[in-house]
């Protein structure tokens, strides 16, 4: 049987392919995980109590006992941050190649039909991946602790941060950049794997691109706005 040699052109193209999946399925999943950190977020106005049971259940009890106590969320953890390398690796090597590319600097056609959230998304990525960064400092290992102290019930933490306006005004910002990464990454993954297949199926996932970019944003910012407010306390 003959042997096929890849051409350098060709192994670039099938990696630039393989690149573009990698971002795909990472990014999903991190809009999956966003969506569930929303949910759980929400719990916060049934009360002290459910919301507090939640938080234990998801860092202690989930999976169990088909896992060990406190094994999901580590679990959990390292495949998120898995992700986000992962993300971030494929973004840094794309836009090399895509820079790389150019051989003019005059503006081209298909620069001029690029979004702004697209012409953003790495400076997006930043604002993200920041506040992600001080978001696990205040939450999980409380070294950064906005109107609280370490060792307060999640309840407590999260109702006494965002009485502080700055924090939510913060969080605000940074729920807009990721808002509008996740519309047009939504609609970049699809896109990639394969789901762009018609103009119906490209208005649909436009329309399902910022249908979930409201989402998340309705979701993410209605509960620090209530404790602002004074709705919850």
């Amino acid at each position: 049987m003959a042997t096929t040699t890849l051409t350098p052109r060709q192994r670039a193209v099938r990696s630039t392919v393989a690149l573009k999946a990698l971002m795909a399925i990472t990014g999903l999943v991190m809009i999956g995980f966003l969506l569930m950190h929303m949910y759980g977020n929400l719990k916060a106005f049934l009360g002290a109590e459910v919301f507090d049971h939640y938080a234990h259940w998801l860092k202690t009890d989930l999976l169990y006992p088909l896992l060990p106590q406190g094994w999901f969320i580590w679990i959990f953890r390292f495949v998120l941050l898995a992700c986000i390398a992962a993300h971030m690796y494929a973004a840094a090597v794309l836009t090399g190649r895509a820079h790389g590319a150019r051989s003019t600097k005059y503006v081209t056609t298909d620069r001029i039909q690029e979004t702004y959230a697209a012409r953003t998304m790495r400076w997006g990525g930043v604002i993200i991946v920041g506040f992600l960064v001080f978001h696990l400092l205040q939450f999980t290992v409380q070294a950064v602790t906005p109107g609280f102290t370490p060792g307060t019930s999640p309840y407590e933490m999260v109702v006494l941060s965002f009485q502080q306006w700055w924090l939510v005004l913060a969080y605000a910002i940074w729920i807009v950049a990721v808002c509008m990464h996740v519309r047009h990454g939504v609609w970049s993954a699809l896109t990639t794997l394969g789901a762009n297949t018609s103009p119906g199926a490209r208005r649909f996932l436009d329309g399902l691109a910022w249908v979930i970019a409201v989402v998340l944003f309705v979701g993410f910012m209605i509960m620090p706005v209530a404790v602002l407010l004074g709705w919850i306390n």
